[in-house]
Protein backbone atom coordinates (compact mmCIF):
# COMPACT_ATOMS: atom_id res chain seq x y z
CA UNK A 1 0.00 0.00 0.00
CA UNK A 2 1.12 3.76 -1.19
CA UNK A 3 0.48 6.57 1.04
CA UNK A 4 -1.07 9.20 -0.34
CA UNK A 5 0.94 11.84 -1.82
CA UNK A 6 0.03 15.61 -1.34
CA UNK A 7 -0.42 17.66 -4.86
CA UNK A 8 3.01 19.34 -5.51
CA UNK A 9 2.95 22.96 -6.06
CA UNK A 10 2.70 24.76 -8.98
CA UNK A 11 5.30 26.84 -10.93
CA UNK A 12 4.87 30.73 -10.50
CA UNK A 13 5.25 30.88 -14.30
CA UNK A 14 2.58 27.91 -14.64
CA UNK A 15 0.17 29.89 -11.69
CA UNK A 16 0.81 33.44 -13.96
CA UNK A 17 -0.05 31.38 -17.17
CA UNK A 18 -3.40 30.42 -15.84
CA UNK A 19 -4.40 33.79 -14.37
CA UNK A 20 -4.06 35.08 -17.32
CA UNK A 21 -5.75 32.88 -19.14
CA UNK A 22 -8.71 32.84 -16.85
CA UNK A 23 -11.85 33.77 -18.34
CA UNK A 24 -12.79 36.88 -15.61
CA UNK A 25 -11.12 39.84 -14.57
CA UNK A 26 -11.22 38.39 -10.76
CA UNK A 27 -9.22 35.52 -9.70
CA UNK A 28 -9.43 34.02 -6.20
CA UNK A 29 -6.57 32.29 -5.75
CA UNK A 30 -5.94 29.26 -2.93
CA UNK A 31 -2.44 29.04 -2.49
CA UNK A 32 -0.61 27.37 0.48
CA UNK A 33 2.81 29.68 0.08
CA UNK A 34 1.96 32.83 -0.77
CA UNK A 35 5.02 34.89 0.33
CA UNK A 36 7.24 32.16 -2.19
CA UNK A 37 4.70 33.15 -4.95
CA UNK A 38 5.05 36.15 -4.80
CA UNK A 39 8.86 36.17 -4.97
CA UNK A 40 8.48 33.84 -8.23
CA UNK A 41 6.07 36.26 -9.47
CA UNK A 42 8.86 39.25 -8.73
CA UNK A 43 11.67 36.98 -10.83
CA UNK A 44 9.04 36.64 -13.47
CA UNK A 45 8.47 40.38 -13.44
CA UNK A 46 11.91 41.33 -13.74
CA UNK A 47 13.32 38.74 -15.82
CA UNK A 48 10.43 39.04 -18.18
CA UNK A 49 9.51 42.52 -18.20
CA UNK A 50 5.47 41.53 -16.71
CA UNK A 51 3.63 44.39 -15.06
CA UNK A 52 2.85 42.41 -11.32
CA UNK A 53 1.95 44.66 -8.87
CA UNK A 54 1.40 43.46 -5.00
CA UNK A 55 -0.90 45.08 -2.19
CA UNK A 56 -1.24 45.14 1.19
CA UNK A 57 -2.77 47.62 3.23
CA UNK A 58 1.24 48.50 5.32
CA UNK A 59 2.78 49.03 1.95
CA UNK A 60 0.44 50.13 -0.48
CA UNK A 61 0.92 48.91 -4.25
CA UNK A 62 4.30 47.92 -5.29
CA UNK A 63 5.54 47.13 -8.72
CA UNK A 64 7.29 43.61 -8.57
CA UNK A 65 9.41 44.58 -12.31
CA UNK A 66 10.92 47.78 -10.04
CA UNK A 67 12.64 47.64 -7.12
CA UNK A 68 10.86 49.71 -3.69
CA UNK A 69 8.92 51.44 -6.39
CA UNK A 70 5.69 52.05 -4.84
CA UNK A 71 2.40 53.91 -5.96
CA UNK A 72 2.04 56.51 -3.48
CA UNK A 73 -1.03 56.74 -1.16
CA UNK A 74 -2.29 53.45 -1.84
CA UNK A 75 -2.10 51.82 1.51
CA UNK A 76 -6.55 51.94 1.14
CA UNK A 77 -8.08 49.40 -0.40
CA UNK A 78 -10.23 51.66 -2.17
CA UNK A 79 -7.35 53.93 -3.62
CA UNK A 80 -5.32 51.05 -4.81
CA UNK A 81 -8.84 49.59 -6.73
CA UNK A 82 -9.52 52.79 -7.92
CA UNK A 83 -5.70 52.73 -9.47
CA UNK A 84 -6.05 49.63 -11.39
CA UNK A 85 -9.76 50.49 -12.74
CA UNK A 86 -8.42 53.92 -14.18
CA UNK A 87 -5.22 51.47 -15.54
CA UNK A 88 -5.09 51.67 -19.42
CA UNK A 89 -1.96 49.21 -19.33
CA UNK A 90 -2.09 45.36 -18.79
CA UNK A 91 -1.17 44.17 -15.34
CA UNK A 92 -1.78 41.54 -12.94
CA UNK A 93 -2.76 43.01 -9.37
CA UNK A 94 -2.02 40.43 -6.43
CA UNK A 95 -4.18 42.00 -3.39
CA UNK A 96 -3.59 40.35 0.07
CA UNK A 97 -4.32 41.51 3.75
CA UNK A 98 -7.76 42.78 3.10
CA UNK A 99 -9.62 44.54 5.94
CA UNK A 100 -12.19 42.96 6.90
CA UNK A 101 -15.32 43.66 7.00
CA UNK A 102 -14.67 45.08 2.99
CA UNK A 103 -16.76 47.98 2.67
CA UNK A 104 -19.34 48.04 -0.11
CA UNK A 105 -17.72 50.35 -1.66
CA UNK A 106 -14.61 48.07 -2.17
CA UNK A 107 -16.68 45.12 -2.60
CA UNK A 108 -18.49 46.97 -5.74
CA UNK A 109 -14.88 48.32 -7.11
CA UNK A 110 -13.90 44.46 -7.09
CA UNK A 111 -17.26 43.69 -8.95
CA UNK A 112 -16.25 46.33 -11.63
CA UNK A 113 -13.30 45.53 -12.15
CA UNK A 114 -14.15 41.13 -12.51
CA UNK A 115 -16.77 42.78 -15.54
CA UNK A 116 -13.53 44.45 -16.97
CA UNK A 117 -14.18 44.82 -21.11
CA UNK A 118 -12.82 41.68 -22.75
CA UNK A 119 -10.39 43.36 -24.92
CA UNK A 120 -8.45 44.81 -21.93
CA UNK A 121 -6.30 42.16 -20.18
CA UNK A 122 -6.04 43.12 -16.78
CA UNK A 123 -6.72 40.61 -13.62
CA UNK A 124 -7.17 41.24 -10.39
CA UNK A 125 -6.09 38.13 -8.28
CA UNK A 126 -7.10 37.80 -4.67
CA UNK A 127 -4.36 35.90 -2.47
CA UNK A 128 -5.24 34.75 1.20
CA UNK A 129 -8.44 35.97 1.05
CA UNK A 130 -10.80 34.58 3.73
CA UNK A 131 -12.88 31.91 2.66
CA UNK A 132 -16.10 33.93 3.58
CA UNK A 133 -14.57 36.99 1.38
CA UNK A 134 -13.53 34.67 -1.11
CA UNK A 135 -17.18 32.95 -1.16
CA UNK A 136 -18.86 36.44 -1.34
CA UNK A 137 -17.39 36.55 -5.28
CA UNK A 138 -18.29 33.41 -6.29
CA UNK A 139 -20.63 34.99 -8.93
CA UNK A 140 -18.31 36.72 -10.47
CA UNK A 141 -14.78 35.53 -9.30
CA UNK A 142 -12.48 32.73 -10.75
CA UNK A 143 -11.32 29.83 -8.41
CA UNK A 144 -8.25 28.78 -9.00
CA UNK A 145 -5.68 26.42 -7.02
CA UNK A 146 -2.50 26.77 -6.73
CA UNK A 147 -1.35 22.87 -6.62
CA UNK A 148 -1.04 20.34 -9.29
CA UNK A 149 -3.95 18.01 -9.20
CA UNK A 150 -2.73 14.94 -7.86
CA UNK A 151 -2.34 11.96 -10.39
CA UNK A 152 -4.74 9.35 -9.71
CA UNK A 153 -3.18 5.40 -10.52
CA UNK A 154 -5.26 3.66 -12.46
CA UNK A 155 -7.47 0.87 -11.09
CA UNK A 156 -9.15 -2.21 -12.38
CA UNK A 157 -12.95 -2.84 -11.99
CA UNK A 158 -15.21 -5.21 -13.84
CA UNK A 159 -12.84 -5.84 -16.04
CA UNK A 160 -12.02 -2.23 -17.34
CA UNK A 161 -9.20 0.26 -16.11
CA UNK A 162 -10.86 3.26 -14.63
CA UNK A 163 -9.05 6.56 -13.62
Amino acid sequence: MTPLMAPAPLAGSDIYERILTAPGGLVVLEHDHSEALVEQFRALARNHGQTVYVWDPQDGMENLREAHARVPGSQRLSIALRYIQQSIHFGVYLLRQFPLPMSATDSALLRQLARAPAGHVRRVVLLDAAPALAASFDDVAVRLSGTAPMAQRPRLRDGRWLL
